[in-house]
């Protein structure tokens, strides 16, 4: 019989052999082998290192290998078998990991390590592990009986699966909708990127012959296709359509979200509730590296402050920008007419648009730049490792780390391309292995981290590469930032290597601070070639790209406080079931927050997994503190001059050796202070964002 994928347990996940229907079966048996080995090691352990934290490592790293393989399709595979699989056995497994948290016997001799003579031998790292094992056994609910005890993990098992659903809604509503155009009138202002996807997207739901020149062309609400209509369409009428179809995404229907979000919310505050927090907001930052809310709302408030006068400046040059190209809809401009005018006065101002820079950045190109970046930054390699580990689609690539010796210290899945059918939106990295030091027959070894880096931009169409716009870029270098971070890691325990053990607000750091580099002469020229004509980005386009680098930064901050303020007040003010409703939330918080405010029937609430089914709830403020670490890290390097080689090289190894490699063994301000000896200042940030004057 063939042995079940799932249950290797180790190496790389083999995603070419494994079925939708080995899910149920494969974790079914996997649980009942971990319960028997948890059952074991409870009567058997020693609050000892050795006796405690590595035999629970086994365990957990165990589960999340097959658990893993299994999330992870669900991301970028799903399909309604791997979906019926996943909702089957979901439950055992939060039930499993709530058995794990909640273990008295495991509780207590972390306890007892804790206070014990050896305590003092355990090195830094080792110590805060299992001081992050105490609060999150207590988080977990470790100190609830009875009922109460009862209650939360039927929370614990409501939560998982709502998250689950919300997610599912998301992505069945995104690709549920389309917009078929027959006529070339309607296609008017398209850039000839969008009309050969737009063709592409038409031939693959079944019209024969679709062609970028005479149609038809179908657009739809995922970004690839969303985004650029909404920009370059000269039909208004058609731009307000896509829009309104975009804010009411799982709104309506049999994907209707709304009252999984009341669920949700009420959900997590009795959870906040029965550990003793007044909010779910004050339990999330028991984690995080924020101290309170109040320190988050000030810092929000701060960034407001600044941005909300810049943000009012910009929407009324806007206004006037339009009205002077005699646009009747110039003093009443609506939500959908935003990306439109706002692309035509960055054309207008800076001589140059978003789809002029695509053909400079095909995807080999940029891997190219950004591999060169890494080595002249952090001293490491990188090559194809393709056909060296089983992928899930033909498009995903397979790359090596190596030092400049050669030396392999890492590997990462790229999965680069935009598939609306099977794969949710947006771009993330997720570990695939982790760093640590495994014995296996009295021999030790480390195991090598592996990642999946994974993005959404257009694929290849027509016989040309995949295109990129320069926001595609940023978002490439902003995931391979985390992957720096996950690969790069020198820790060797599996529970504090890479992103783990990091506080949520500061896990950004190393990814935003990435995006910076997309502004460097050096590696924007290095990887900007023209993918027909060999010829490099000239220079001019480098300028403008400097110059326009700041245009509506104002509006772009606005946007993410908005975000990051309605997060914090659902999960924080907002009392579910009583007199104030979501959208009222909304509302309010939207008067200081957004210069147009939103229609009465935008749900976009409905659509926003980062708090609904990702882990943002409470934490989407994570992106603005961290991007304080990330302009000051920044400025390190701008400090001793970006063409300063030696410097910039030194300055490189530095952010390696702490930021890169301490990973969550250290609390994120030693480490950023060991890099850039001090603690943060926002200065830096609204530097680079152009608003320290205005501050």
């Amino acid at each position: 019989m063939t042995e079940n994928p799932l249950l290797i347990g180790q190496g790389l996940p083999p995603f070419d052999a494994l079925r939708s229907e080995d899910v149920e079966p494969g974790i079914t048996t996997l649980l009942a082998e971990l319960e028997a080995i948890l059952t074991h090691l409870e009567a058997t352990l020693t609050p000892t290192w050795t006796g405690l934290v590595e035999p629970l490592d086994r365990i957990r790293e165990r589960l999340t290998w097959s658990w893993g393989m299994v999330s992870h399709l669900m991301g970028v595979k799903n399909s309604p078998e791997l979906r019926t699989a996943f909702e089957t056995v979901q439950p055992q497994v939060v039930q499993f990991l709530n058995r794990l948290s909640q273990s008295q016997p495991i509780y207590e001799a972390f306890k007892a390590l804790r206070h014990s003579p050896t305590w003092g031998s355990l090195d830094q790292a080792q110590q805060r592990i299992v001081t992050s094992a105490l609060q999150d056994a207590e988080l977990s609910g470790v100190g609830l009986s009875g009922t109460s005890r009862e209650r939360f993990n039927a929370i614990e098992l409501a939560l998982a699966e709502l998250a689950t659903q919300f997610s599912n809604h998301v992505l069945d509503a995104t690709k549920a909708f389309s917009l078929t155009l027959t006529d070339p009138t309607e296609v008017e202002g398209l850039p000839p990127s969008l009309l050969s996807l737009a063709a592409q997207a038409a031939r693959a739901a079944g019209v024969e012959g679709a062609t970028a020149e005479s149609g038809p062309w179908r657009i739809t609400l995922d970004f690839p296709s969303f985004g650029p209509f909404m920009q370059h369409s000269t039909r208004r009428e058609l731009r307000e359509t896509l829009y309104r179809a975009f804010i009411r995404r799982a709104a309506d229907g049999e994907f209707d979200n709304h009252l999984l979000i009341e669920q949700i919310l009420r959900l997590r505050l009795e959870k906040a509730n029965l550990l003793g927090f007044q909010s779910f907001a004050e339990l999330s930052l028991a984690r995080k590296m924020a101290p309170d809310v109040d320190a988050v709302a000030a810092l929000l408030a701060e960034l407001q402050a600044t941005s909300f006068p810049a943000a009012t400046q910009e929407f009324i040059d806007l206004q006037r920008f339009a009205a002077a190209q005699g646009a009747p809809e110039a003093a009443h401009l609506q939500h959908w007419d935003l990306s439109f005018w706002s692309e035509r006065q960055r054309e207008a101002r800076f001589a140059f648009n978003a789809e002029e820079l695509r053909p400079y950045f095909p995807l080999p190109q940029v891997l190219d730049g950004l591999f060169q970046l890494a080595q002249r930054l952090f001293g490491v390699t990188i090559t194809a490792a393709d056909g060296e580990a089983p992928v899930w689609h033909a498009d995903v690539r397979y790359f090596q780390i190596a030092t400049e010796l050669g030396e392999k210290i890492a590997h990462f899945y790229l999965d680069p391309y935009s598939r609306p059918a099977e794969k949710r939106g947006g771009a993330w990295m997720d570990e695939c292995l982790g760093r640590a030091k495994i014995t296996h027959n009295g021999t030790s070894q480390t195991r090598l981290p592996v990642a999946y880096l994974v993005c959404n931009q257009s694929p290849p169409v027509d016989g040309q590469p995949s295109l990129m716009t320069f926001r595609d870029v940023e978002t490439l270098f902003h995931e391979f930032g985390h992957g720096l971070q996950h690969m790069l890691t020198q820790v060797d325990y599996s529970a504090a290597a890479g992103i783990n053990n990091v506080e949520w607000d500061a896990v950004e750091l190393p990814s935003q601070f990435m995006e910076n580099w997309c502004y460097d002469r050096a590696t924007l020229l290095k990887m900007g070639r023209h993918y027909a004509t060999g010829e490099l980005l000239p220079t001019h386009y480098y300028e403008k790209l400097l110059a326009a680098r700041n245009y509506m930064s104002g509006s772009a901050m606005l946007r993410q406080l908005y975000f990051s303020t309605l997060d914090l007040e659902l999960h924080h003010r907002y009392q579910p079931g009583g007199s104030e409703t979501v959208t009222a939330v909304r509302d309010r918080v939207a008067r200081t927050t957004t210069i147009l405010p939103p229609l009465p029937e935008d749900a976009f609430l409905c659509s926003f997994g980062h708090i609904f089914a990702g882990g943002y709830a409470a934490g989407y403020y994570s992106y603005k503190w961290a991007e304080v670490l990330s302009a000051d890290a920044f400025a390190a390097f701008e400090e001793v001059g970006l063409d300063n080689e030696p410097a910039i090289a030194a300055t490189g190894r530095r952010f390696r050796e702490t930021v890169l490699s301490l990973g969550g063994s250290r609390h994120p301000m030693e480490v950023f202070k060991a890099f850039r000896g001090r603690e943060p200042s926002t200065k830096a940030l609204l530097r680079h964002s152009g608003l320290l004057q205005v501050a």
